[in-house]
Formats: C-alpha cells, sequence, structure tokens
C-alpha cells in the first residue's frame, strides 16, 4: 500500500447499498454528472493501480454487463494503451450489455484489443462481473465465471467490491471473488470492512462532491486531497 497515500478506516463513512444507489442518483439526476463521466473516473484509477501496483504484462478483464463491467472495460484501454497485453471476456453478448458498457466494448473491438469467450490464463484478472448491487446469488455464465477467476490468473484484483459479495453486510450467498486488492469507489462499504475476500482495500475518487455525501448524512469526505487513489486501513 505505500505507493498510494493511507487513510484509517475509522476516518471514513461507510455506505450501505442503499445510501450508494442515493449517491449514485443523485450525481446523475441532480448533478447531470453522467454515469459515463464516474464510469471513465473508475476505469482510469482502476487501470492506474492494477498498472502501478502489479506491473504485469498480461491481463484478462472479466465485465459484467452494468455500470461495474463499463469501469472493467474502461480499465483495459488504459492498459492497453500503456503496452499491456489485455483479453476481455463478458458475460453477456455485447447486444445484452447495457449502452454504455456496449460503447465500451466497441471502443476496445476499434483499438483491436482481443475478446475471447473462455477467459485465457494472464498475470492477472480484473474482476468487474457485479458492482455493489447485487441480488441473491449469482447464476448462470457470472457464476461460471467468478468460479473460474482462480484459475486464470495468480492475481485478482476487483472493482468497488470482490462479484458476490454483499457490501451491505458482508454475507456470501453464493460464488465469490476472493480478490488481492479491490478498488471501492467513491465511499468504501460496510460489507468491505471485516471481508476475507477483499484482500488489500483501495478507495477511487469519482468526482463525487462532498456535500453530496451530506444529503445520505455521512460526515466525513474522502481526503482526496492527497492523491485520486487511497489506500484504506480496515482494522
Amino acid at each position: 500500500m505505500d505507493d498510494f497515500p493511507l487513510v484509517a478506516g475509522n476516518d471514513l463513512a461507510w455506505l450501505s447499498t442503499a445510501q450508494m444507489i442515493e449517491v449514485d442518483r443523485v450525481m446523475v439526476e441532480d448533478l447531470h454528472i453522467d454515469l459515463v463521466q464516474m464510469m471513465e473516473n473508475a476505469g482510469r484509477h482502476l487501470a492506474t493501480l492494477t498498472y502501478e501496483r502489479y506491473k504485469p504484462n498480461r491481463v484478462t478483464v472479466l465485465a459484467g454487463r452494468g455500470g461495474n463491467g463499463g469501469g472493467g472495460l474502461v480499465a483495459a484501454r488504459h492498459l492497453a494503451n500503456w503496452g499491456v497485453a489485455v483479453t476481455v471476456t463478458t458475460s453477456h453478448p455485447a447486444d445484452h450489455l447495457d449502452a454504455v458498457t456496449a460503447h465500451q466494448l466497441e471502443i476496445l473491438r476499434r483499438m483491436g484489443v482481443p475478446t475471447a469467450a473462455v477467459p485465457p490464463p494472464a498475470d492477472l484478472v480484473i474482476d468487474a462481473l457485479i458492482g455493489y448491487r447485487l441480488q441473491g446469488p449469482p447464476r448462470g455464465r457470472i457464476e461460471h465465471l467468478i468460479r473460474a477467476v482462480a484459475s486464470v490468473a495468480p492475481t485478482v484484483v476487483s472493482l468497488d467490491n470482490p462479484s458476490g459479495l454483499d457490501v451491505t453486510n458482508g454475507s456470501v450467498p453464493g460464488a465469490v471473488v476472493t480478490a488481492d486488492a479491490t478498488l471501492t469507489l467513491a465511499m468504501p462499504k460496510h460489507g468491505l470492512h471485516l471481508s476475507a475476500h477483499v484482500g488489500e482495500l483501495f478507495l477511487a475518487d469519482i468526482s463525487v462532491p462532498p456535500d453530496v455525501y451530506r444529503t445520505i448524512g455521512a460526515e466525513f469526505a474522502p481526503p482526496f486531497a492527497g492523491g485520486p487513489i487511497l489506500a484504506v486501513l480496515r482494522s
């Protein structure tokens, strides 16, 4: 964690799923800060953490259909631009992805970044399958990809939360990713605090104004003046 400013978890407000949903709503509906802007911030910071912390030569990105997957695809673009050999595996066909996520996939295709139905071996796998809105145990292809993560690469970095982890209470209703590092967004979530699946916890700035946190009763905004990625001391 030495490469990123350290912040004590006790100095941050930890959010529930419902509170994070409200943060996203205020950002989009009230402030008109679009999902694609937050996605770009998240993905760029994910790429930075991955590149600076682990220096991989080959990365496989596992991307879900929603905003979490879109952030993973943005990270894939930045990593490819930095000379990393990146391959993308999506949980759904392109025509079943959310519009903004499908847009990110199309950019990668135009860049020539390869996609694969079966995730190939790599130095590191980025888990961007399921974000904080987990609803029940993962099923179908997403469950299969989660269970395959450990066989794809020795190192796993999760975006926002390890896929399959309930971020409100830390429960695991089914298959779950066990990450070496998790880059959570905006504010840390309660379920990440003590979970053994999180690994090292980092926090990324996606441009949420401090006043937005106050509207949901969170008194402490993250100290991002020290840098856009913070290492969070959970104990």
